[in-house]
């Protein structure tokens, strides 16, 4: 079950460049609908906590730098458990610089 998390109150900060999302056997790069898949590592805050997450975005995310302050559109968590072990994978279909907040990975007027 996807959750759709309400990103409103958080403030996010890039960690690393995106990096592409490869396949763990193949070593090839991973795509959804034909579009890449990068992944964003981020500082989540909010409610005087902080996180570090990863993030899976379609489409290669441009402009970004470490540091920076970004914005997420549609952000969702997936819980998920394979054996023994389990954890949370976050997706959003959009990323952009700046407190502009994104929709469906454009800017909302």
């Amino acid at each position: 079950m996807k959750l759709k998390i309400d990103t409103s109150e958080l403030t996010f900060l890039l960690v690393t460049t995106p990096a592409p999302v490869r396949d763990f056997d193949s070593g090839q790069a991973k795509r959804e609908d034909g579009v890449p898949l990068f992944s964003v590592r981020l500082v989540a805050m909010g409610s005087g906590e902080a996180e570090i997450i990863n993030v899976k975005v379609p489409g290669e995310p441009v402009g970004l730098v470490p540091g920076q302050q970004v914005v997420l559109a549609e952000l969702t968590a997936q819980p998920w458990n394979i054996g023994e072990k389990s954890g949370v994978a976050f997706r959003a279909l959009g990323i952009e610089s700046g407190a502009v907040r994104v929709r469906h990975g454009a800017r909302a007027e």
